[in-house]
């Protein structure tokens, strides 16, 4: 599970004046990536979400927070940990790290991923 916004956010090359590009560019990374993980799920909130329609396309899945990613990313890895999936979560956010490790995943940093594509 990739925090769009968190991923994006840790490299200075501008995003901000264009997120939905930069999710964009991140989510067409992401769909062409060989990754050992059979599902990957990216999450984007706020102005990002216009970059990417929420849906799937091929392995990865879209999703939009409807409020903040934080709280989507949480409920998505709680949820998938009760069916017994195996969770990692992308992000550098420590708050976040903390409340998706008390429901069972693991955390890499967003460098980690970066790194992977």
């Amino acid at each position: 599970m990739v925090d769009g916004a968190n991923v994006v956010g840790s490299r200075p090359d501008g995003w901000w004046k264009d997120r939905a590009g930069a999710a964009r560019r991140l989510h067409e990374s992401l769909v062409v990536a060989d990754t050992s993980y059979d599902v990957v799920v990216l999450v984007l909130e706020g102005a990002a979400k216009g970059g990417v329609p929420a849906g799937r396309d091929g392995h990865l899945v879209t999703v939009h927070a409807a409020r903040d990613g934080d709280s989507t990313i949480t409920a998505e890895a709680r949820s998938a940990a009760a069916r017994g999936d195996t969770v990692t979560v992308i992000t550098a956010d420590r708050l976040l790290q903390s409340a998706v490790q008390a429901v069972g995943a693991t955390t890499m940093s967003p460098s980690w991923l970066l790194d992977q594509l």
